[in-house]
């Protein structure tokens, strides 16, 4: 008999007969080689640095930040402005804390985190008032814990502006390549039209990483909703030749607004279709809805849906100072009629195909000026799925036989479409 004791689980004997084959016993071996791998996975992330635990204190004129490491945290800290916010960059940082650990209090507003990038993680502190960082240490405890303490107090916006000004941090959106965007008022260089038989649909999972979207009232997020939506729609269409699919995110990581846009044009698509589930205080109204880019909301309902979505990227942290304000500026100078049209020929074919099978919203087809659905030369639609705030959706929204069912709509409107674009090149 071998008996093995490792690091206090008791593996069960294994018994070596006589006579007993080779064979057999390496097929033992391999079990119990299986069975130590199982147990103890963390060894493959002994280099991982963790953020276990966090606490926040605090009154209207000072906070105090803790958060504990299981070794040293690689991080910097940075301001931004509009709105005021404090800035934590952790390399390669797995935040394994709870909801309950980083709640805003005082002077803080709000305290979000997330994945950033594959190396990178990032926690925003924003403030409802000017406040600056009066201190911060690295402590270390009993054991291996460090713990970053960060002291928070008030200020006026001159004081603050003023550490603005001195910080050294270039903003740079680090998750898609730049946009060829001349000076002021020039035109994004357009692709020319194509003429191959290649019919290239890029996907777009809305949110993700830092960005968490709509929360549902039992828990759903938006983001593993929109992930796994187009997982499905993607392997919809796996059998058919035609058709170049993309998606703009695979896992779960931040991409700005620009990334998804700049992904759809370097891919040169033929349609970029953005994935998302709402969430409102109307908590009676469900159903679905597809919408368009356009200089004037088709209503109140869109303008403040599209504001919500363009707020993606100020909270997840990104300097969008430069980015031009007015949606519809843009719009005028750089959209094409023809974009338009063929993304209103796409929604339109949408609502067809979901009408009677899928709820959805009055008026269904609605138009407002998303920024994800700027790309001059991509006709782009975004489609709602669905309200997070409503119990009967959220629960829709989880079920993967709804989500097959209106996956396979959504892959029949998207192919016909394909079928109109590829008989207008020949």
């Amino acid at each position: 008999m071998i008996l093995a004791e490792i690091k206090g689980y008791n593996v069960q004997p294994i018994w070596i007969k006589n006579g007993q084959s080779l064979a057999s016993l390496l097929f033992r071996f391999f079990v119990c080689v299986v069975f130590i791998a199982l147990v103890f996975p963390a060894n493959a992330e002994d280099n991982l640095n963790i953020a276990y635990s966090a606490r926040v204190v605090g009154d209207n004129e000072r906070a105090r930040v803790l958060v504990d490491f299981n070794q040293e945290p690689k991080f910097q800290i940075r301001y931004l402005a509009k709105p005021n916010r404090i800035i934590i960059d952790l390399e390669e940082t797995k935040l394994a804390l709870g909801d309950e650990q980083l709640i805003p209090r005082g002077i803080l507003s709000d305290i979000r985190y997330g994945i950033m990038a594959e190396d990178k993680s990032r926690i925003i502190i924003s403030l409802n008032q000017p406040a600056v960082l009066e201190d911060q240490q690295l402590q270390v405890l009993d054991g291996d814990t460090h713990r970053l303490v960060m002291d928070i107090s008030l200020s006026d916006q001159a004081d603050f502006d003023a550490v603005m000004e001195e910080q050294n941090w270039s903003f740079v959106d680090t998750t898609a390549p730049e946009v060829e965007i001349g000076a002021k008022g020039s035109r994004i260089r357009l692709s020319e039209p194509k003429t191959s038989d290649k019919f290239v649909l890029v996907l777009d999972a809305g949110h993700g990483g830092i960005d968490g979207g709509a929360e549902g009232r039992n828990g759903a997020i938006e983001k593993d909703i929109t992930l796994s939506f187009v997982q499905d729609l993607q392997e919809a269409f796996k059998d058919i030749d035609d058709i170049e699919l993309l998606l703009t995110r695979d896992s779960d990581q931040f991409l700005s607004l620009s990334a998804r846009v700049q992904i759809a044009r370097d891919a040169e698509a033929d349609l970029l279709i953005s994935i998302h589930a709402d969430s409102i205080r109307q908590r009676s109204l469900r159903g679905a809805s597809i919408y368009t880019l356009s200089r004037e909301a088709s209503d109140e309902f869109a303008s403040n849906l599209a504001d919500s979505e363009n707020l993606t990227d100020v909270l997840a942290g990104l300097h969008i100072e430069n980015a031009p304000d007015d949606v519809t500026g843009i719009l005028v100078d750089l959209a094409r009629r023809e974009t338009q049209g063929f993304s209103d020929v796409m929604a339109d074919r949408i609502v067809n195909d979901f009408k009677g099978q899928i709820r959805l919203l009055n008026n269904p087809h609605r138009r407002a000026g998303f920024r994800v659905l700027l790309a001059p030369d991509v006709p782009s639609v975004l489609i709602e799925l669905g309200f997070l705030s409503n119990l009967t959706d959220e629960k829709l929204l989880t079920d993967p036989k709804w989500r097959k069912k209106t996956t396979i709509l959504l892959a029949k409107s998207i192919s016909e479409y394909r079928d109109v674009i590829l008989r207008e090149r020949k």
